[in-house]
């Protein structure tokens, strides 16, 4: 399929809704790298030449645009993130640009790395002139072209990773062996980089799906982390069946903390990071499958782990300031996704520093 090329706007590409889930938001000191460092362990440092792009760059979508929708406070923008045991280099957009040259780097999940995506075209946007960079789409998918560089960033919707196929009388089906509908879309990237935790999570009325299939047997429960396990064990299999090693990056990044109203970590009116000393919490569900299922993979794939960084910033979430003119707390407020300029910037440091 050709892609439709032009202008685009952000927006049109519909927020899938984050619901309140029951998995406790707990953080992990434990990671995964391919050097001798820890990328996700150390602090946040507050540090006035930070945000990296402006806070009105144009390909960021109303629900994180959270100065625009009104937000009074800007240090959210501000904290960087400092590994224990190395450091970071400052993501410099031009040389990020030369590295990814002739390339396609693929973002593919949820709308929290939707979020990251657009962090990272913020991060190279200004760099470019104008009249070399444009915004196409195809299917699920969109991506921010980089014409001289002949370079794409792109995200592709698939939440589950998985099927989600609606059949007759509007049974909405999981299916957790079927992925190639999604997969067709991620042949031929350079650099992948993958999300898929909170939606297995999703219970009652915010549940995506009526039924689980697997095979021929359609059933209606099912353990949330087991059909995580099935579903992940389903993307590992087609990892492994159809890139190279050689041709392609895979990166998989850990689940997004939420701060909301259940566990008592109320993101409204935060303004500062959380301290924790001698705090040794315990690991989410999703974070544990995921390491059993990357364990029993062939191909090497780099589990980018931001949970305990991400845990401590109860103050980067849009909260009440997801939509423009909102002023009050109420129902709407947001402690799913980030506010951007924010906390996803750091993870796409984080991936700098990887490629």
């Amino acid at each position: 399929m050709v892609p439709c090329m032009g202008i685009l706007d952000v927006d049109s590409f519909e927020w899938r809704e984050e619901k309140e889930d029951d998995v406790n938001e707990v953080q992990s000191h434990q990671g995964s790298s391919p050097r001798d460092c820890n990328l996700s362990v150390g602090e946040w440092v507050f540090d006035p030449s930070y945000p990296l792009y402006a806070p009105g760059c144009p390909y960021l979508s109303t629900q994180v645009s959270c100065r625009r929708n009104g937000r009074p406070d800007s240090d959210y923008e501000r904290w960087r993130w400092k590994p224990k045991q190395c450091s970071i280099p400052r993501f410099d957009a031009l040389d990020f640009l030369g590295r990814i040259r002739k390339k396609r780097v693929m973002l593919v999940g949820d709308s929290i790395i939707r979020n990251q995506w657009e962090s990272l075209v913020c991060l190279v946007e200004a760099v470019i002139p104008s009249e070399l960079k444009t915004v196409s789409s195809n299917g699920p998918s969109i991506a921010f072209h980089a014409m001289g560089y002949e370079a794409s960033i792109e995200f592709s919707w698939a939440p589950l990773l998985v099927e989600l196929k609606e059949e007759a009388e509007n049974r909405r089906v999981l299916r957790l062996d079927s992925i190639e509908e999604n997969a067709k879309y991620w042949l031929g990237v350079d650099v992948l980089v993958f999300d898929s935790a909170h939606w297995w999570t999703h219970s009652g009325k915010w549940s995506s799906w009526d039924y689980f299939q697997e095979g021929a047997r359609l059933f209606t429960n099912l353990n949330p982390m087991v059909a995580y396990e099935k579903g992940l064990t389903t993307w590992a299999k087609w990892v492994d069946l159809n890139l190279d090693p050689r041709r392609t990056r895979v990166v998989f990044r850990s689940v997004s903390p939420r701060h909301n109203r259940e566990n008592g970590w109320q993101c409204y009116k935060q303004k500062e990071p959380l301290v924790f000393l001698g705090y040794s919490p315990r690991v989410p569900g999703q974070l544990v499958v995921l390491r059993e299922v990357l364990k029993k993979m062939s191909f090497p794939v780099y589990l980018m782990d931001v949970t305990s960084m991400s845990a401590l910033r109860r103050d980067g979430h849009p909260s009440i300031y997801a939509e423009e003119g909102r002023d009050r707390e109420g129902p709407a407020s947001d402690c799913s996704h980030w506010c951007l300029p924010g906390v996803p910037d750091a993870w796409n440091e984080m991936l700098y520093a990887l490629l």
